[in-house]
């Protein structure tokens, strides 16, 4: 891995930085959160129009960029030091990728142009809070959590001319309020022989109802999608579709992606406190001359500039089908909430008011738990992936077996001296 970063790499994260720090300061962030989309529309055109960002990992084939993941995730970290509310996320991490690998010619051409220009935003919608099941992060995404034939969930069933309808309901759906495309998770073919299928809906189907939903993190807008008896279009036009592998390897980008974002908010939550602890003053000084503080501060710092480490890596290693996004996510998650915290504890009465943004990094925090985490689940995940608990169980009966068998002859040894 080569850990500089190319030219076009620096000036997508200098332009971003700057159109961020214009477009998206503390006034501007409070007022997008309370339009109905959720996210200002004029910043959205300005990311899709000046820097490609939608298009940013699509191919030139289909009007993206043709740029590596690494080059989303750099330009995510950037979104996430800014806390930008937008459809990226949603649009360009979550759907376009199972478009891409999924969908059929006529609908790659028809759809991903449309993605990669901003004009059409989309996003992933599965039952509950499934998602991160869904991706295979916390567990494996072989069981029912699309509805497994079972009350609630979604439902899929074909038409006698060949069609698709849905029914049932998803909560939680990131950006699933305002999106123009939902891409549905659902089961079909009954509690026996139940699987789960993707199918391509249009914001405005008939039969389908949106309403959003009251967030904990205001800056990632959330929605509760209803279904009934909703026209779908089949994504990829075979039944017979795995696509759990796709949502497999989707999880593994997502969550370096979204590592990366988790930094760069991090790393702002950060700068911030650094910046107050030189102004705020106690005992006639400020509190960054106590060396209390500045040791905290350093830990914080240390946290931080590991967990970019391993979100840099996570996604390098995108490419290379290592799946190590998880335990990236896990460690930028947990420097994201030390942070945050401390970024609260230190700007003291005001660090806990609606007036003040450490409450917003703090908000994100706990929001990105809920959305692809939390940290310990996703750590216990991967260790099963990688056998180590069968291994370490291996490994603690081996040394009993060889423990037991020295007893026996240390036993044996005493009796022959007796």
């Amino acid at each position: 891995m080569d850990p500089s970063f190319t030219a076009e790499q620096q000036e997508i994260r200098r332009t971003l930085r700057e159109l961020l720090h214009k477009r998206s300061g503390p006034h501007d962030l409070r007022a997008a959160l309370d339009t109905p989309a959720g996210h200002d529309p004029a910043l959205w055109s300005a990311l899709a129009g000046r820097l490609g960002l939608p298009g940013l990992a699509l191919p030139e084939a289909y009007g993206g960029v043709g740029c590596p993941v690494t080059d989303l995730a750099l330009a995510c970290e950037e979104t996430g030091r800014a806390l930008a509310p937008s459809p990226l996320l949603a649009t360009s991490v979550l759907a376009a990728p199972l478009i891409l690998a999924l969908g059929t010619d006529a609908q790659r051409t028809a759809l991903l142009p449309r993605v990669a220009s901003g004009a059409l935003t989309a996003t992933l919608a599965v039952p509950a809070s499934a998602l991160t099941t869904a991706l295979a992060l916390t567990r494996a995404n072989d069981g029912d959590w699309a509805g497994g034939g079972r009350a609630g969930g979604i439902q899929a069933s074909r038409r006698a001319d060949g069609g698709w309808r849905l029914y049932g309901e998803a909560a939680g759906v990131l950006d699933g309020h305002s999106a123009g495309l939902l891409l549905v998770a659902a089961h079909t073919g009954g509690f026996v022989r139940s699987r789960p299928l993707l199918f391509l809906v249009p914001g405005d189907a008939e039969g389908l109802t949106r309403v959003r939903q009251t967030a904990l993190d205001a800056t990632r807008p959330q929605a509760r999608l209803q279904f009934r008896h909703v026209e779908a279009e089949l994504l990829g036009g075979d039944p017979d579709t795995d696509i759990l592998p796709a949502l497999s390897r989707l999880g593994d980008r997502a969550a370096a992606v979204l590592a990366c974002e988790a930094v760069g908010a991090a790393d702002r939550a950060l700068e911030r406190t650094v910046e107050y602890a030189g102004q705020r003053e106690q005992f006639g000084r400020t509190i960054g001359s106590f060396q209390a503080v500045q040791h905290r501060l350093a830990d914080v710092y240390v946290q931080v500039q590991t967990a970019r480490s391993a979100a840099y890596y996570a996604a390098w290693a995108t490419a290379r089908d290592e799946y190590v996004g998880a335990l990236a996510l896990a460690q930028c998650l947990t420097a994201l909430r030390t942070a945050a915290a401390e970024a609260v504890q230190f700007h003291g009465g005001i660090g806990f008011t609606w007036e003040h943004e450490a409450h917003l990094y703090f908000k994100r925090a706990a929001g990105d738990d809920l959305l692809l985490g939390p940290a310990h689940r996703l750590r216990a995940h991967a260790a099963r992936r990688s056998g180590l608990f069968e291994r370490g169980g291996r490994d603690r009966r081996h040394r009993r077996d060889e423990r037991d068998e020295r007893d026996g002859r240390d036993d044996r040894r005493t009796e022959v001296a007796v």
